[in-house]
């Protein structure tokens, strides 16, 4: 049997196999393993490895260039010369790209030859001996779990014909949970680099607890309510807020960071002064690649930026919108610094500290919520988002959760939400459950804000 051939010979391959003026090439090597149960029972587990390379052609240079993008599975030579012939024929096709610019040159890693980074079904083992205790303790005590837990490591080499040559390494997993009785549900999330950091223990006691509240049934109608909201909750929101700061999208005109007349909000102040939202490429526990890794161009990317430093970035600071994220296009249009997108975002608020359980005592009354899902977009203009509660709402009186509420459809802008801010935890890893396997490195606190529109009330259970 042939051996498969290094990424870095088939990168180095794919420019050699190049015509035009400029050539940019992302391999990127996948190793994924995963466990799944339901009721209380393992039912698959798994290991996968994937490889697909992506070529953006270009033709022409400067601002009237143009590319071609294709990305399939390679195996061999041949496939990657199919592949740039394809990408060069897309290209000669293709209108000027709007964010065309010279190809960034850069560095060269030491290590750009390295093998693929592996994961394995062993990153469980720890996790593992603790399921089946905690799986055997719930089908004793009438409790059905259903959960699923996912290790990918993605090795990416990118190598451009301006001479860059960079190899990153992203590990990522997440776990879900939900536990069920015969009459309620919750559900409970983890993100993590290696599972190490996991307690499937904590985990069972948190869902153990929610089910514990809904053994009491309350009504509540719609309404506006102060609201404890959890780190997940919080990403949910934090996410689309991050996703929508294009700042081409606002110099246009057409999302809430627009301000008609002189462009964006950069430099207005737009959250409680205590807020901080950033992202940075070294955060501990979320480490992402500090260069651009673009395989495609969209309002907040371009694929001729592959290869430029992405710096930690304060998104907010202090309250005020302090960057918006670039291109080297959109820089040049907004006269603002260039601020390329990272991947990842943490929230602090000053002074905050503690646990959901902390907020939920110190509210006094309220309500907690344990995590939201299907949220849309209702108006760009102002960030107005839509949404539901999902798998336990909770009525808190006099600091003590007393019972379990209706689910709601709801009705929020994460930037208004972020100036009712009465309370506030610990900024913590969390994972968003609506987009956790999209964005998956958030460190987020619980907060407590006024006036969470619960607009009507939700058959979901």
């Amino acid at each position: 049997m042939n051996r498969p051939l290094p990424p870095d010979t088939l990168a180095e391959h794919a420019l050699e196999c190049a015509s035009g003026p400029g050539c940019v090439v992302l391999l990127d090597e996948a190793r994924t393993a995963n466990l799944r149960w339901a009721a209380n029972t393992l039912t698959t587990n798994g290991q996968t490895r994937g490889r697909a390379m992506t070529v953006i052609a270009v033709t022409g240079d400067g601002p009237g260039a143009s590319a071609g993008v294709l990305s399939r599975s390679v195996t061999g030579l041949a496939d990657v010369a199919a592949l740039v012939a394809d990408a060069e024929a897309v290209a000669a096709d293709a209108p000027a790209e709007q964010s065309a610019a010279p190809l960034a040159s850069g560095t060269a890693d030491s290590d750009f030859d390295a093998p693929p980074q592996e994961s394995g079904i062993d990153v469980f083992a720890g996790l593992a001996d603790d399921l089946a205790d905690v799986l055997r303790s719930a089908d004793s005590d009438g409790i059905r779990h259903y959960g699923y837990a996912e290790h990918v490591v993605t090795t990416t080499y990118l190598a451009t014909s301006a001479g860059v040559r960079r190899r990153h390494v992203q590990p990522e997993g997440h776990l879900t949970l939900t536990a069920k009785d015969d009459t309620s549900s919750t559900w409970a999330g983890r993100s993590t680099r290696d599972f190490a950091d996991v307690s499937l223990a904590d985990v069972d006691a948190e869902l153990r607890t929610k089910l514990s509240w809904c053994a009491r049934r309350l009504d509540l109608s719609p309404g506006r309510y102060r609201t404890v909201l959890p780190p997940s909750s919080v990403a949910d929101l934090m996410i689309y807020a991050y996703w929508e700061m294009s700042a081409l999208a606002a110099h246009d005109g057409r999302t809430v960071y627009a301000d008609p007349g002189r462009g964006t909000k950069v430099g207005r102040m737009m959250a409680d002064p205590r807020v901080s939202l950033f992202s940075d490429p070294g955060f501990a526990g979320l480490e992402c690649s500090d260069v651009v890794l673009a395989h495609a161009s969209s309002p907040v990317g371009s694929v001729f930026d592959n290869g430029v430093p992405s710096p930690a970035t304060r998104w907010i600071d202090q309250g005020t919108l302090a960057a918006l994220i670039q291109t080297r296009h959109s820089a040049g249009l907004t006269g603002l610094p260039m601020t390329p997108a990272v991947d990842n975002l943490v929230l602090t608020v000053d002074g905050g500290e503690g646990s959901v359980a902390d907020l939920a005592a110190r509210v006094g009354d309220g309500i907690l919520v344990t995590s939201l899902w299907y949220i849309r977009e209702v108006d760009p203009q102002n960030l107005l988002l839509t949404g539901l509660t999902r798998d336990g709402v909770f009525q808190v009186s006099g600091g003590e959760v007393v019972g379990a509420v209706p689910n709601f459809r709801f009705n929020e802008s994460p930037l208004d939400l972020l100036t009712r801010i009465v309370d506030a935890g610990d900024s913590v890893a969390t994972f968003s459950r609506e987009w956790g396997e999209f964005f998956s490195r958030t460190a987020m606190p619980a907060l407590t804000v006024d006036g969470f529109n619960l607009s009507t009330a939700s058959d979901a259970q």
